[in-house]
């Protein structure tokens, strides 16, 4: 099977703060059906940096340039990403505000998007993405915000279910 890609990176203590819950954290931490439509691959995911990226064939409008809602998308799944690690497992992050401000087309290739914390608090996480084409220049610089709230399924262990 020559499409499988790697599995996404977490660093030790990420791994070792959802040990033991029973949670499939690339499965977590992705953008469920929608990424697996529009091909976006989780690389690395940390609170701190949170990495992924996006193809542009299939993701495009009809003029052949990447979709402004393909950025979005890639934009709001590694800034949710940030925010649920960030909150961990006794949290969970709800989108609450997204702009994006698109800088270029691009008609083909991969588009890298790099999340990182603008702010990290108790009850909400900001995150900026910039999104570049793979010549590094930017396509997308977009903003998320998540409030940050209690995990109804977190037991009294701290983990979910």
């Amino acid at each position: 099977m020559g499409d499988e890609q790697p599995p996404t990176q977490f660093p030790p203590h990420i791994l070792d703060q959802w040990s033991g819950l029973g949670v499939d954290l690339p499965s977590l931490f992705s953008a469920g059906n929608l990424g697996d439509r529009v091909g976006l691959r989780v690389v690395r995911a940390a609170p701190e940096e949170v990495v992924g990226t996006l193809p542009v064939a299939g993701n495009t409008q009809p003029y052949g340039l990447l979709h402004g809602g393909a950025s979005a998308v890639l934009a709001e799944t590694l800034g949710s990403i940030g925010a649920m690690l960030h909150g961990g497992p006794r949290r969970i992050a709800v989108g609450v505000d997204l702009n994006c401000t698109h800088h270029r087309g691009v008609r083909s290739g991969l588009v890298t998007g790099v999340a990182t914390p603008v702010h990290a608090g108790r009850t909400s996480a900001t995150y900026e993405i910039v999104v570049t084409e793979e010549n590094g220049k930017r396509v997308c610089s977009a903003r998320l915000t998540c409030a940050l709230r209690d995990n109804p399924e977190a037991g009294p262990g701290g983990g979910a279910g």
